[in-house]
């Protein structure tokens, strides 16, 4: 389309048809699924469930209603409908409400059309601009939405408050032929909620007892969590009848589509890139959210937001990276002990229960921490637990035998958080038969992977009570559990006098 075009009589003789906002996504949807082409890039794990079922929505020419908990991409589903809409579209120039020069609604446009006819002039509005987006909270009104009469333009414009042109459309109108969101749509109030009927079914608008038809052109799209959720409202029976696909959402499936998720999102500095993090460490890292979703003690109403890992994730490399400049490193990887730097990232992103909040947030999400290192250790070693029952005459049968003996001995290792990749490696060479045990599972790791298998060998047989872990501040200290118990009340002084 040449949007060269300057008046109605030119784009009339241009061949332009015009076409509601929802057969125009409904064409464009169907030319990009017969080229294979990807409507919804960027959004991940929903290729078989949610996607399909938006695009049989889109194709249907429904308006939509995203159902699900927090960091689930509702909003970011919606706002990649933009890419369906046409490039650009003509509108009677200065019309508020994007006026169709064939087809003019406000009293503005009717009135240019019928005295100007072909010589009406017209503007070009893009995609871009066709999209309009409202979070719903409690203090919205039905002006904000629809709109109300202006006194002062009836004041500058000499006009009665009866005629139509003292009018000031609100954010619905003004959306005309194109997409509009409301997020949250139970933080609406029930009484604003109604307002939304007739525009939904009928397209009529209704502003201060003005008889208003504005057949708008409009595809509306809803997001909110589930109603058992919040207890802030909840979305009106007639409302919902009348939104005609309502599409639940999820979290990622899989750990792979978290990682990927994940490693989109993530916001790493530039000057962040000599921090490496490794594929074990990530994977605990997205555990961790998955461990939160079964967790007893979190609100599984309220859910685990991507958001989660996301921000656990930036933390982890921030993390690294501190240490790297506290002992001038040019490099360092993310090791195991960095991870209780992600902590504040998981405490102020979980609702907690009753038997949670008891527990503590913090006491909660060290928990969650160490589930995610039992789970993911089991997926790079033996599980511990599978030679717990075998006798202990069959020699070499158990890989960690001569770590757990080393500990059984009264040895312990120190594992200070911000000490150089020297002093990391000095303690866990200490322990006798971990660097074999790394080697004989991992023969083609380099050295500094070594280091951090060996640590999570450490903080794995912690997780399975083979061996005792105590974090205390910014340090890890492993050693015999069975001594552990037994110096149970011992002071501080003597431990000290070990070191």
């Amino acid at each position: 389309m040449n949007i060269n075009i300057s008046t109605l009589g030119e784009l009339k003789k241009s061949g332009y048809k015009p076409k509601s906002v929802k057969e125009e996504i409904r064409q464009n949807l169907i030319r990009k699924l017969q080229n294979k082409e990807n409507a919804f890039p960027g959004i991940i794990g929903y290729e078989d469930t949610v996607i399909p079922d938006t695009e049989r929505a889109l194709l249907s020419r429904h308006n939509i209603l995203f159902l699900g908990l927090r960091g689930q991409a509702k909003t970011r589903m919606a706002r990649q409908m933009v890419s369906l809409l046409d490039e650009y579209i003509p509108i009677v120039e200065g019309s508020e409400v994007n006026d169709s020069p064939f087809e003019p609604l406000s009293r503005y446009a009717r009135d240019m059309v019928s005295e100007l006819g072909d010589a009406t002039p017209i503007s070009w509005v893009s995609r871009e601009q066709r999209y309009s987006e409202k979070l719903a909270t409690p203090d919205v009104s039905v002006a904000d939405l629809v709109g109300d009469i202006d006194p002062i333009k009836a004041a500058n414009m000499k006009l009665n408050y009866a005629d139509e042109r003292v009018i000031h459309f609100g954010i619905i109108p003004r959306s005309n032929r194109g997409i509009f969101v409301i997020n949250e749509l139970p933080d609406l109030q029930a009484r604003i909620q109604v307002s939304l009927f007739n525009i939904l079914q009928e397209g009529d608008i209704q502003i201060r007892g003005f008889k208003v038809r504005m057949p708008l052109d409009i595809l509306f799209v809803f997001t909110a969590n589930p109603e058992d959720y919040t207890n802030r409202g909840s979305i009106v029976t007639p409302l919902k009848d009348r939104i005609e696909s309502q599409i639940i959402t999820h979290y990622p499936k899989s750990i792979e589509n978290s990682l990927l998720i994940t490693e989109q999102e993530a916001n790493v500095h530039d000057d962040q890139q000599h921090i490496h993090i490794s594929d074990m460490i990530k994977r605990l890292i997205e555990q961790v959210a998955f461990e939160a979703r079964n967790s007893e003690y979190v609100d599984k109403k309220s859910g685990v937001s991507a958001r989660l890992t996301i921000a656990a994730y930036e933390n982890a490399v921030s993390a690294g990276e501190r240490r790297a400049i506290i002992n001038k490193e040019k490099s360092t990887y993310v090791r195991i002990a960095d991870l209780q730097g992600i902590i504040p990232a998981i405490t102020g992103k979980i609702e907690l229960v009753y038997e949670g909040e008891q527990e503590g947030p913090l006491q909660v999400a060290v928990n969650l921490l160490d589930k995610s290192i039992r789970s993911v250790f089991s997926q790079y070693f033996p599980n511990p637990d599978s030679f717990k029952k075998r006798k202990q005459s069959a020699a070499g049968e158990n890989p960690y035998r001569a770590v757990i003996q080393w500990f059984d001995k009264g040895n312990a290792v120190q594992l200070l958080q911000d000490v150089n990749d020297k002093q990391y490696e000095t303690s866990l060479l200490k322990v006798e038969g971990l660097k074999e045990l790394i080697k004989g599972k991992f023969p083609h790791a380099n050295a500094k992977e070594q280091l951090l298998l060996m640590e999570f060998v450490l903080h794995g047989l912690a997780s399975y009570s083979l061996i005792s872990k105590k974090v205390v501040e910014n340090e890890t200290r492993f050693s015999d559990l069975l001594g552990t118990m037994m110096n149970f009340g011992n002071s501080t002084e003597e431990e000290n006098e070990e070191f």
